[in-house]
């Protein structure tokens, strides 16, 4: 017998989030309310940060202690409320010396970057020119703006010696592969991970640069062993490539039906589980999956 789920970890975009609108459907809500009620722990696991990720979250009604581990495994807090951010139970930041370096040579790539630093308000996202950015992801920006502050150039965000949590770049498909090509082949190789993202429809990708050892799989793996909950009772539940190391933690690791291209292969190659797009309610599917093989399991050990 399988050991039951005792842990869900569930990417946002693309996964808890249909195509269009900002909110997470009723039945999955109700989905992720029966598996907490039954002592499934939720953590919601994203590339957004805090700010940007718990505001989607907070209406589900979860508990304020549930885990949201943000910016691509660099920050792990709970949910906290509307007016207070969460309890911090991890964090890790590029170093400074790192983030500067690596603004000239991504210059060659757009002028597209971005530095996430682990604080509120203004300045919390750094980049050179709101224009040039938002002519790649406007959406992103108008959602962003009041968080946003231009430093031309990039490198003087860093003259008072605070330390980023993430670096983004973004562009074209095939542009940002060849800039993970060229980071990883690069000096930076060594100190830093990638994370990519990818949105072939509308030819988008998105380049995370983290701390090195830095995954959403690596702050999974910590926040299970934190509650005690071994890899086996774990189930992963992701859309692109940045959710690749939670998956591959996961004892039963899913891969939503609109996932990129690539992944879906992977997810195939392996033999993982391919449950219905976000926009059939996958993630609900699956919870309630679940839910019921653990009644049936309940079942049985009650009548024995």
């Amino acid at each position: 017998m399988t050991s039951p789920v005792r842990l869900i970890g569930i990417d946002i975009d693309g996964t808890l989030l249909p195509s269009f609108g900002g909110q997470v459907s009723e039945r999955t809500c109700q989905a992720l309310l029966e598996a907490e009620l039954a002592g499934i722990a939720i953590v919601i696991a994203t590339g957004r940060r805090q700010a940007y990720a718990a505001p989607l979250i907070l209406p589900l009604g979860l508990k304020l202690e549930t885990v949201l581990i943000t910016s691509n495994g660099t920050v792990t807090r709970t949910l906290g409320t509307e007016t207070l951010t969460g309890r911090r139970i991890d964090h890790f930041y590029l170093p400074v010396e790192t983030a500067r370096g690596l603004c000239a040579p991504l210059r060659q790539f757009g002028g597209m970057t971005v530095f996430t630093f682990d604080r509120e308000g203004p300045g919390e996202l750094v980049l050179e020119s709101i224009d040039r950015l938002s002519m790649r992801i406007s959406p992103w920006v108008n959602a962003n703006r009041s968080w946003i502050q231009e430093f031309n150039p990039l490198e003087g965000c860093f003259d008072e010696g605070c330390a980023p949590v993430q670096g983004m770049l973004c562009g074209p498909v095939e542009e940002m592969r060849a800039a993970e090509e060229w980071l990883a082949a690069s000096a930076f190789g060594e100190k830093i991970e990638l994370h990519r993202t990818e949105y072939p429809v509308k030819d988008l990708s998105i380049l995370d640069i983290l701390p090195q050892g830095c995954s959403k799989g690596a702050a999974l793996k910590k926040v299970a062993a934190m509650l005690g909950i071994s890899r086996e009772e774990t189930m992963a539940i992701g859309d692109n490539f940045n959710d690749l190391e939670m998956l591959n933690f996961a004892g039963r690791p899913v891969v939503m039906a609109n996932s990129a291209p690539g992944l879906v292969q992977i997810a195939r190659e392996r033999g993982w589980e391919i449950t219905t797009s976000n926009d059939e309610d996958g993630v609900a599917q699956v919870i309630e999956s679940v839910l019921a093989t653990a009644n049936v399991q309940y079942g049985e050990r009650f009548s024995h």
